[in-house]
C-alpha cells in the first residue's frame, strides 16, 4: 500500500505527516473528541473524508463557529427525522443553523404545539442515543428528484443549485457543485433510517450532539417570500457542553427580562398600537421625559462641538432620490410613492442626507466656512418587511440623530478623528463603555465612484480607527453605495454586541449633487462629505439602554428620579415641600399620596426603578430630614434636607448609576 504525504495544520504550527493510502481525517485526528470537521483547501470537510497526497489538513474543533454550525445543523438533521417520526405526512424544507442555535421548517396540516415540541425533543434523544451515522453520498439531479419525489420543496431546491441564496438558507443544501444527499445509517446494521438533501459536512455520528434543547415555533414563509406557502418553523439550539447549555439559558431568560417591549409596556414608557402600524411607536408620558433628556443633552453636546441645527421636511418628490441614488440602489426599503401635483411622485424620506446636501448648495459656500457641520433629529420612514420588524430596535418609522459635515480634502482625516472621539465621548456619558471597530468596505456589485476614490476613503478611515487603540473588525462588502464606513460596535450590561454610531465617507453625493465651494486661490472645489449617525436611531437607542440598564436608568436619565414615601398622612404636605424643592432644582420628584401602605408604596417604587426613595415620619419633620431609601435595598436616615437635595442633584450632574 502506497504512502500518502499530508501537512497538518494547527493555526501558526504545521506538522508533516506520512500516512498509508484511504486514511481519513478521522484517522488522522483520532481520540481528539473535539475535532468534528477538517478543512482542506479552504473547504469544510467530513471526518470520513480521505485524504490526498499534498494537501493540508486544518481540524475544526467545535468550538470554533465553523464547528457549532456543523454541531447545530447535525442537530437540526436530528429533528427533523424526529419530526417525520412523529408526523410522518411532514414535508422538510429548510434547515440551517443560525446565530446561537437552527431551525427547521415543515410543511404539516397544522401548527405545532408546545407539547408537540417535547415529544420532538423526547424523540431526538433516542436518536441521539442510537449513534446514527451521518453519511454523505453523491447523487445526479435525476436521482436526487427520484428520491426525493415526494419532497416537493427538496425539489424546488433542486433546481437552484449553483444559485442557492445564503439569505433564506437555501445554500446548506445545494451547492454550486455537485448534489449530495446525507444518509442517517443504523450503527449497528448500517440500514437507513432517514436521509435528507445537505451540502454538509456534518458529525460523524448523533453521539456528537451533547446538549441540546428546542425553544419556539412559529410561522414562516417558503424562502422568506410572502407569495410562497406558509410554513411552521422549529427554533432550537445547541451546544457543545450542557454547562454551556445552561449558560446560555440562563442568558436567555436574563435577556427576556430586558427586553424592552416587556419593559416598555411595564414601566409605561410606549407602546405601538396596532392602529397605527407595525414598527410605528407613540411614547407615553414618562417614555417621552427620557427621549427629551436624551436629545437635550445630545443637543448640549452637539452645539459645544460646532454643529449647527437644520430641519427638514418628512416628504419630498421623487427626483430627489433620483439625483442621489437612492431610487436605484434603495427603493425596495422606501416607502411607495404618493402621486399628488398632477402625477408628480412623492416619497416618504427614508434618510436626511439628500435634503442636507440642498441646504449646503442653497447658496455659494467659501472654504472658509468649512468643515460646516449640519445636525438634525430628522425623522425617516422604511418599509422594513414585517417579519424583520422588532419593536423600536426595528422600526418602520424612526427619528435619527442625523449629521453631514462638509469638508475640504486635506481636513477631513482630523474632521474624522474628532468625529469618531466626540461619538465615543459620548456614547461614555450615557453610559457605554465597552466597544470595538468595525470597518465596512466596498461591496463589489453595488457601488458607485471610481476605484481609486474609495480606496483613499477606506484607507483614511481605517487610520482614523486604528487612533483609537480599539479592536478592529473587518467586515467586507458591508459599506453603502456611496461609501465606506466605520461602525462603533457597544457591548451592554449583559455583553450582547449593538451596532450604535456609524461614520461614512463619501466623495460620490458631493459629485451627484454638483456641491462646490469656493477655495483659497478662487477656484470651485468638490467638498468631501462625512455621514455621521451618533444614535443610529433615537428610538433604537433608547431600546438599548432599556435593555442595557433593565429599566433602571442612572438618576440624570430616569423619568422619575425620587419618589417621596410618607409613614403616614400627616407626612405627605412635608414630603410635598421637599419635591416643590427638588423641582426648582431641575429635579424630577413626585410623592405618593395614595391610601396604599407604606410597605405598598415601596414596593411600587421598587417595580417602577425609581433610583431613590424619600421617607418620612415623625422624627424626620421634626429635625428637618428625611431617609433614603436606594434600589438595592439600603437605607440611609436622618439626612438634612439640604443634604439630602444636594446628594440628588449631584447623581444627575455626574451621570452616576445608583
Amino acid at each position: 500500500m502506497s504512502d500518502v504525504r499530508v501537512i497538518i495544520q494547527r493555526d501558526s504550527e504545521r506538522e508533516e505527516r506520512v500516512v498509508t493510502t484511504g486514511t481519513t481525517a478521522a484517522d488522522l485526528f483520532s481520540g481528539e473528541r473535539t475535532v468534528v470537521a477538517a478543512r482542506v483547501a479552504g473547504e469544510l470537510k467530513d471526518l470520513a473524508y480521505v485524504v490526498a497526497d499534498g494537501e493540508e489538513i486544518e481540524p475544526v474543533e467545535v468550538t470554533s463557529q465553523d464547528g457549532l454550525n456543523i454541531l447545530r445543523h447535525s442537530t437540526a438533521h436530528v429533528m427533523a427525522q424526529a419530526v417525520q417520526e412523529l408526523f410522518p405526512e411532514a414535508k422538510l424544507g429548510i434547515g440551517p443553523p443560525v446565530k446561537d442555535g437552527f431551525y427547521y421548517d415543515f410543511d404539516v396540516e397544522k401548527p405545532f404545539h408546545p407539547d408537540d415540541l417535547k415529544l420532538i425533543e423526547k424523540k431526538m434523544q433516542e436518536i441521539i442515543k442510537r449513534g446514527q451515522k451521518f453519511s454523505r453520498r453523491v447523487v445526479t439531479d435525476e436521482a436526487a428528484r427520484e428520491e426525493l419525489a415526494d419532497e416537493p420543496y427538496k425539489l424546488e431546491l433542486i433546481g437552484l443549485k449553483g444559485s442557492a441564496s445564503h439569505d433564506d438558507g437555501a445554500d446548506v443544501e445545494v451547492g454550486a457543485g455537485e448534489l449530495t444527499i446525507y444518509d442517517n445509517l443504523d450503527a449497528k446494521t448500517g440500514e437507513l433510517c432517514w436521509k435528507d438533501l445537505c451540502r454538509g459536512p456534518h458529525l460523524p455520528t448523533t453521539r456528537f450532539v451533547p446538549a441540546f434543547k428546542l425553544m419556539r415555533n412559529a410561522a414562516a414563509y417558503w424562502r422568506g417570500s410572502e407569495k410562497n406557502p406558509m410554513l411552521q418553523r422549529i427554533y432550537g439550539t445547541a451546544w457543545p457542553s450542557k454547562d454551556e447549555l445552561k449558560a446560555h439559558l440562563e442568558f436567555l431568560a436574563e435577556a427576556e427580562k430586558r427586553d424592552h417591549r416587556r419593559l416598555g409596556s411595564e414601566l409605561d414608557l410606549f407602546s405601538i398600537p396596532e392602529q397605527i402600524g407595525s414598527g410605528l411607536a407613540v411614547f407615553h408620558p414618562k417614555g417621552g421625559i427620557i427621549r427629551r433628556v436624551m436629545e437635550d443633552y445630545s443637543r448640549r453636546k452637539h452645539e459645544e462641538a460646532g454643529y449647527e441645527f437644520v430641519y427638514t421636511p418628512h416628504a419630498t418628490k421623487g427626483k430627489l432620490f433620483e439625483t442621489s441614488g437612492h431610487l436605484d440602489w434603495y427603493a425596495d426599503g422606501m416607502y411607495p410613492p404618493m402621486q399628488l401635483d398632477e402625477g408628480v411622485d412623492y416619497y416618504l424620506k427614508p434618510m436626511n442626507c439628500p435634503m442636507h446636501n440642498l441646504i449646503f448648495d442653497a447658496r455659494g459656500r467659501s472654504y472658509r466656512e468649512l468643515p460646516l457641520r449640519m445636525f438634525e433629529f430628522g425623522t425617516v420612514y422604511r418599509y422594513e418587511k414585517s417579519g424583520v420588524v422588532h419593536g423600536l430596535t426595528r422600526a418602520r418609522g424612526f427619528t435619527q440623530d442625523d449629521a453631514h459635515i462638509y469638508c475640504t480634502r486635506e481636513q477631513m482625516g482630523e474632521e474624522l478623528d474628532r468625529t469618531l472621539t466626540f461619538v465615543l465621548d459620548l456614547l461614555r456619558d450615557y453610559g457605554l463603555n465597552d466597544f470595538y471597530l468595525e470597518l465596512s468596505t466596498k461591496d463589489p456589485e453595488k457601488y458607485v465612484g471610481s476605484d481609486e476614490t474609495w480606496e483613499e476613503a477606506t484607507e483614511t478611515l481605517r487610520a482614523v480607527a486604528e487612533k483609537q487603540g480599539l479592536e478592529l473588525v473587518a467586515d467586507p462588502g458591508g459599506a453603502a453605495f456611496y461609501g465606506p464606513k466605520i461602525s462603533v460596535q457597544a457591548r451592554d450590561a449583559i455583553g450582547r454586541t449593538w451596532q450604535m454610531s456609524t461614520i461614512q465617507l463619501d466623495f460620490n453625493l458631493p459629485e451627484r449633487f454638483d456641491l462646490e465651494y469656493t477655495g483659497a486661490d478662487g477656484t470651485k472645489q468638490r467638498p468631501v462629505m462625512i455621514h455621521r449617525a451618533l444614535f443610529g436611531s433615537i428610538e433604537r437607542f433608547f431600546a438599548v439602554l432599556l435593555e442595557h440598564y433593565a429599566g433602571a436608568f442612572p438618576a440624570w436619565l430616569a423619568p422619575v428620579q425620587a419618589t417621596g414615601i410618607p409613614i403616614g398622612d400627616a407626612h405627605v404636605e412635608y414630603l410635598q415641600e421637599f419635591a416643590a424643592e427638588a423641582k426648582k432644582k431641575g429635579l424630577r420628584v413626585e410623592v405618593d399620596a395614595s391610601s396604599d401602605r407604606m410597605q405598598k408604596k415601596i414596593r411600587n417604587a421598587q417595580k417602577s426603578k425609581v433610583p431613590f426613595m424619600i421617607i418620612a415620619g415623625d422624627e424626620d419633620v421634626a429635625n428637618g430630614a428625611v431617609s433614603f431609601r436606594y434600589r438595592d435595598g439600603s437605607q440611609k436616615n436622618g439626612i438634612p434636607r439640604d443634604v439630602a437635595l444636594q446628594e440628588l442633584v449631584d447623581a444627575v450632574e455626574r451621570r452616576v448609576q445608583v
